[in-house]
């Protein structure tokens, strides 16, 4: 068997009898580390040390094995701005942890027969207020509840993308909230809308 001396130096191929003899005199245990290999790998090392090492490699390669899941966000025509904040926050998070991210506009009732262009205006809106840098995986489809998109990260840096911290606010949010005195929500129902004529 080829032997690996206490030290890390190599003993090169001796016999079984003169590698146990070798961790004997340096008061260490013969391990067989490479069974398979032609020959056989033996290291004269401490055997509470390397099982302490065999422990933390399997934890080291258990951390880089991300799973990646897709997660997702829903928003609805009348979602508040503050809410949509919230969730495009919480994408911002999920995308920094390398997930996929599924964008949902939900409709309902008479939402379902407005212009599409304008559903679609109001799904980019909300990505764009997300605070990461991001990819569209999806590009915008119609889908059975409304509109869809999926988002994954824009390369695979360490940092990943920003996320927003508690005192930040998207640009788009802080706009609305000057423009309405900052207290009220610049929602408008639908009947709004069809009397300005953007439906």
């Amino acid at each position: 068997m080829r032997v690996i001396g206490g030290s890390g130096e190599n003993l090169g191929v001796i016999t079984r009898e003169e590698a146990l003899k070798a961790a004997d005199e340096a008061n260490l245990d013969l391990i067989e580390i490479s069974p398979k290999a032609n020959p056989p790998v033996a290291k004269i090392m401490d055997f509470g040390q390397y099982r302490y090492e065999t422990k933390r490699k399997a934890s080291e390669v258990k951390a880089k094995s991300h799973v990646t899941e897709t997660k997702s966000v829903q928003v609805k025509i009348g979602t508040g701005e503050h809410d949509q904040a919230l969730k495009a926050k919480r994408a911002s998070e999920w995308l920094n942890d390398g997930h996929r991210v599924k964008v949902d506009l939900f409709l309902w009732g008479r939402y379902k027969y407005m212009e599409p262009a304008f559903l679609k205006e109001r799904l980019e809106r909300f990505l764009k207020i997300i605070p990461a840098e991001y990819k569209l995986a999806d590009e915008i489809k119609k889908s059975p509840k409304g509109f869809t998109c999926t988002l994954e990260r824009l390369g695979k840096s360490v940092k990943g993308p920003k996320i927003i911290k508690d005192d930040e606010k998207p640009k788009d949010v802080e706009k609305v909230n000057e423009a309405s005195g900052g207290t009220k929500s610049k929602k408008k129902s639908l009947d709004e809308l069809l009397e300005d004529g953007m439906v």
